[in-house]
């Protein structure tokens, strides 16, 4: 009989809290230093939870982190003509660059919509985002 382990609220609780110390938009890193410092604490996270067979809270994590990392990278870019720039230089067109730009300081809002097509999954795995699922 094989016994079921699920991730306990509590726990995702503390992931989260330590995810949103990580990436905060006020604390003036660099993507890159803040992927790793990422890198460290999710896969000592993931090798903890390793066992428990919970693929869809793995899979709402990582969704939830590659958003508050689009948003981080916005915040980062700050003004529309910044964002357009970065954007246009990532292969947006130039519809989709200028309607994130448009919204350059609506980071979250903006890091759900088109920016979820411009820096999909295989960008954060190029940047070394370890996922969960």
């Amino acid at each position: 009989m094989e016994i079921k382990r699920a991730v306990a609220y509590k726990a995702i609780a503390t992931f989260k809290k330590r995810i949103r110390q990580i990436t905060r938009r006020s604390s003036g890193r660099s993507l890159p230093e803040v992927v790793e410092e990422l890198r460290c604490y999710m896969l000592g996270w993931k090798a903890y939870f390793k066992l428990a067979q919970t693929p869809g809270i793995f899979q709402q994590l990582d969704k939830w982190l590659r958003h508050r990392l689009r948003a981080l990278q916005l915040k980062h870019w700050r003004r529309g003509t910044t964002v357009y720039r970065e954007l246009r230089k990532m292969g947006a067109s130039e519809i989709q660059s200028a309607k994130v730009a448009a919204n350059a300081r609506r980071w979250w809002h903006n890091s759900r919509l088109e920016m979820n097509r411009l820096m999909p999954i295989s960008h954060f795995d190029s940047i070394g985002v370890p996922r969960l699922s």
